[in-house]
């Protein structure tokens, strides 16, 4: 088993990359205020960013879910790995070598499994393209130039060619120390009558990454008359690779879709490959099976949801296309963007058309013109006789249900309004107040429409603000406890350790006088806790990240630590942060603590009174007298009174 991996090469790694960057491999982010950046939680579905990453600190917190920790943590979440994994994973992109407690450095062997076999097929990429210029790939090379791609759009792209023969990959793989056990996981290799041989043998292919850019799988095209698989061949599912969660193209189109609020769903990799090449480098493409959901929520993360954001779909004009299209459909309310549909003249794909007619073509095919909802819609109508009134009522009785899914009530209305004229339908309101009725039974059987359920309340729309963490009396979290912030102590105590933890110049060394006592939740005098066991504030003047870092490794359970990311992240509720209103919450905490006390003093001199202890009752009485004379400073002169 592979030893301990240094602490000092992990505070290395953790230094060494931006969470910023990080997570922007994932998801957009935008300012949230403060200097931190907000975003769609990639941890669970929601409508309105909860998701906030503080660059300063080096940490990320969802106030939704209550994920929340450091780089580490959050690629950990995010990929699935382990510590170890996700450390060597960071190192390699930064180019630090690490150090290992019990055994010096690791052996190549002992790495975590996912960070194998990505490492596998990193290395198969690599061979895969260096076969594409050898004499047996010529066929490769014809195909990919007939379709209008060059040498320099096969190696933006890194398409390869695999050898015809059983084993030269799994050979090459061997010879860099991968076990037959591993190969096989991968999906690289399969079993063979004398040991493992080369899945794809022969074939045109293209690595399929990651949002994060990782190889994680491959597509093969068949060349050959005599190859008897299918014309394409993909990667099975393995720990790295599910189909249904990759996007290929998303790691070279994550950065323009976010910027541009726009993607281009195509169907294949040439379409890809096309699109890019023409301009349209928003084209990304499933591999190997329908758009669903899951690929609608890294697009989703990638669009932010913002009320501009567009998704164009381009799929064949034949009947397959347009059973995707209805298909897409389906999932289109999972959508916050607009979606449309473009179909190429001549029903041709992106590639075909850029042979055909040029880039522009291209382009244009990409602008959103035919909404997705009007070319679902007139397919379904388009089944039945118009020229009748049974047809007509037939057509509304099957397309109404699908306008009445449309959540936005002004939407809903206008497409209710469209499919009337689409049906030849003069009363308009007739139409307009079926959709509704249905609308209002599919509600009244708790049917509220795709990507909600029960318990799901509504989506933010204008006019409705969305609630604000911690807002009205309480609030209850999955992982964290419940705290009502109506209450002014609570309210005042939680500012206090926000100062502590982001801004602790502003109340050092004042702070660390404090006791656990003086906090009222038990969540924040375990957050006190955990600063004094990191050393307190005063040894977070020198570096924020490194100070909170220790602050969660003190944290003594999850929850606490979860707290504790919570409070860094979170901004403050006064405009001005200052040595003033530093000052006034490290006052008002005292001072309540003080009232709390002359409170219990109080009652204890009333039993003293009438059991004639008179040395007790004077000890007692002079403790009162002075806490007495300590609020009223307090009240008098503030901070300096502290």
């Amino acid at each position: 088993m592979a030893g301990r991996i240094n602490d000092d090469d992990v505070k290395a790694v953790r230094d060494a990359v931006p969470i910023d960057a990080v997570v922007s491999e994932y998801l957009q982010l935008r300012s949230a205020g403060g200097g931190n950046l907000k975003g769609l939680c990639p941890f669970h579905d929601e409508k309105s960013p909860s998701f906030q990453v503080s660059p300063g600190k080096g940490l990320f917190h969802c106030f939704g879910c209550q994920e929340g920790g450091d780089t580490i943590a959050f690629v950990m979440k995010i990929d699935h790995l382990s510590f170890s994994e996700t450390v060597e994973r960071l190192a390699a992109k930064t180019g630090i070598t690490l150090r290992y407690e019990e055994g010096g450095y690791n052996p190549t062997s002992q790495r975590g499994e996912r960070t194998r076999l990505v490492e596998a097929h990193r290395l198969a990429a690599r061979f895969y393209q260096d076969q594409l210029s050898g004499d047996e790939a010529a066929i490769g090379r014809t195909f990919l130039a007939e379709r209008g791609f060059d040498q320099a759009a096969a190696e933006h792209f890194g398409v390869g060619y695999s050898p015809a023969g059983w084993d030269h990959l799994t050979r090459f793989l061997r010879g860099q120390g991968f076990s037959d056990k591993e190969l096989t996981l991968s999906g690289l290799s399969q079993d063979g009558r004398r040991g493992p041989i080369d899945r794809f043998r022969g074939r045109l292919m293209w690595p399929i990454r990651d949002i994060s850019g990782d190889v994680v799988g491959f597509g093969a095209r068949k060349l050959r008359e005599d190859d008897n698989g299918p014309k394409y061949l993909n990667t099975p599912e393995t720990a790295i690779y599910k189909k249904s969660q990759v996007l290929y193209g998303v790691d070279l189109a994550k950065k323009d879709i976010a910027k541009s609020s726009r993607a281009v769903v195509v169907e294949g990799y040439t379409d890809v490959m096309a699109c890019h090449l023409a301009g349209v480098t928003t084209a990304i493409a499933t591999c190997g099976t329908a758009f669903g959901g899951d690929h609608i929520k890294i697009l989703r993360r990638l669009l932010m949801d913002n009320g501009s954001a567009r998704v164009i779909f381009t799929f064949d004009g034949d009947a397959a296309g347009q059973k995707a299209a209805l298909r897409a459909f389906e999932d289109d309310q999972k959508f916050a963007a607009e979606t449309y549909i473009a179909i190429a003249p001549d029903g041709m794909d992106p590639c075909d058309l850029r042979l055909a007619k040029g880039d522009a073509a291209v382009q244009d095919l990409a602008e959103p013109r035919t909404p997705l909802f009007e070319f679902a819609i007139r397919q379904i109508v388009s089944r039945y006789d118009l020229e009748t009134p049974a047809g007509r009522a037939a057509a509304l009785d099957e397309a109404a249900p699908i306008v009445a899914r449309i959540k936005n009530h002004a939407s809903q209305h206008e497409v209710a309004v469209q499919l009337a004229g689409i049906l030849g339908i003069l009363d308009t309101q007739f139409v307009v107040k079926r959709v509704a009725q249905v609308a209002r039974w599919a509600r009244d059987r708790g049917g509220r429409g795709p990507g909600t359920g029960p318990g799901s309340g509504p989506a933010p729309g204008p006019g409705r603000r969305a609630p604000q963490p911690y807002e009205g009396e309480q609030r209850r979290g999955p992982s964290g406890p419940a705290l009502t912030l109506r209450s002014p102590a609570h309210r005042t105590e939680r500012e206090l350790l926000k100062l502590a933890l982001q801004r602790p110049e502003l109340v050092s060394p004042a702070f660390d006088a404090y006791g656990e006592d003086e906090f009222t939740a038990a969540p924040y005098a375990a957050v006190r806790r955990a600063v004094e066991d990191a050393g307190g504030a005063e040894s977070g003047l020198q570096s924020a990240p490194e100070y909170l870092a220790r602050v969660r490794e003190a944290a003594p359970d999850d929850v606490v630590r979860a707290m504790v990311t919570e409070l860094a992240v979170e901004v403050f509720r006064g405009k001005t942060i200052d040595e003033v209103y530093a000052g006034q919450q490290l006052v008002q905490v005292r001072l309540r603590a003080v009232d709390r006390r002359i409170q219990d003093v109080t009652g204890t001199l009333t039993r003293l009174g009438s059991q004639g202890d008179p040395v007790r009752y004077e000890t007692v009485q002079q403790e009162l007298w002075v806490l007495q004379q300590y609020g009223q400073a307090l009240r008098a002169r503030g901070a300096d009174a502290l």
